[in-house]
């Protein structure tokens, strides 16, 4: 049997690449790349020569069996992605547990990685917490995860390209609450590398003024314990109380949401149940 390596890559400085990395590189059969031509820019920077086959999220399919074969003959691959460590929120998974399953060495060599980076230097509490990766593109299933983990009480780290960032933080603040405390890395490791600290709203402000660019890593606080228990009576009246400025149900549970921190979901739920804002509603309810 061969053996496959999982291999860090930099995620943006060069001079973070390890000895190890390089000597095992250089050493390999293959080296499995996400992108050729990025990774054959590492390879030049480094002086390596050995040979690459691509194996991304378009073609891993078809390619896993190739692989597979390729080691059952005794040789040894290397795999990389563009960036960090291999089957972080990049392709790797499938490769590394077929070869578990086929009784195939699997040795990982570490390196950088955004989400410990970002992590590391957000001075957020670091003993606990979530990796959650890209967000679902779809506007649903999107906001169902970040209701799911509104409640969440360990730091939670995301990834986001600089196309979504606003959205992303337009949806972090409807779930988790406009003052939820957030650390914005961006660019990490590289030339015009920035740590942005604050709260949800003030980074939804900022990102107003500043065009998004480069690639980032959210981390947001969890969710605070020890906050008041709301009767579900109280929520109504509440709910109420803001619909009888004029607001929508939807737009209502929105805004208390943000203000106990509560699934925008469940206020809703609870919104249909009002029949239509009025003063004599209000004043029942607190009569019950």
């Amino acid at each position: 049997m061969g053996t496959l390596y999982i291999v860090a890559t930099p995620i943006g400085n060069l001079q973070d690449m390890t000895f190890r990395a390089v000597q095992t590189l250089q050493t390999v059969d293959i080296i499995a790349a996400e992108d050729t031509r990025h990774t054959g820019k590492l390879l030049e920077y480094f002086q390596i020569k050995t040979p690459q086959i691509s194996y991304h999220e378009h073609n891993r399919v078809e390619r896993l069996p190739e692989l597979l074969s390729i080691l059952e003959k005794g040789k040894a691959i290397a795999i990389v992605t563009d960036a960090g460590m291999p089957g972080i929120s990049d392709p790797g998974y499938e490769l590394i547990k077929g070869c578990i399953e086929a009784k195939i060495p699997v040795v990982p060599i570490p390196g950088a990685t955004a989400v410990i980076t970002a992590l590391s230097a957000s001075g957020l509490p670091t003993d606990k917490f979530v990796f959650e990766g890209f967000l679902p593109n779809s506007t649903q299933e999107r906001q169902n995860r970040l209701e799911f983990l509104a409640g969440e009480s360990r730091t939670l780290i995301f990834y986001e390209s600089p196309h979504h960032l606003r959205q992303t933080l337009q949806d972090l603040a409807n779930s988790f609450g406009a003052y939820r405390p957030i650390v914005i890395g961006r660019e990490l490791t590289k030339l015009y590398e920035e740590f942005w600290r604050g709260t949800i709203k003030d980074a939804i402000a900022y990102y107003q003024e500043k065009e998004p660019k480069g690639e980032f890593t959210l981390v947001v606080a969890g969710e605070v314990s020890g906050a008041p228990i709301l009767s579900e009576d109280t929520l109504k009246e509440e709910l109420m109380a803001i619909m009888l400025q004029g607001i929508s149900r939807s737009q209502a549970s929105r805004q208390l949401a943000q203000l106990t921190k509560i699934s925008r979901r469940h206020l809703y739920q609870l919104a249909l149940s009002l029949p239509a804002a009025s003063q004599g509603v209000v004043e029942s309810l607190h009569e019950n």
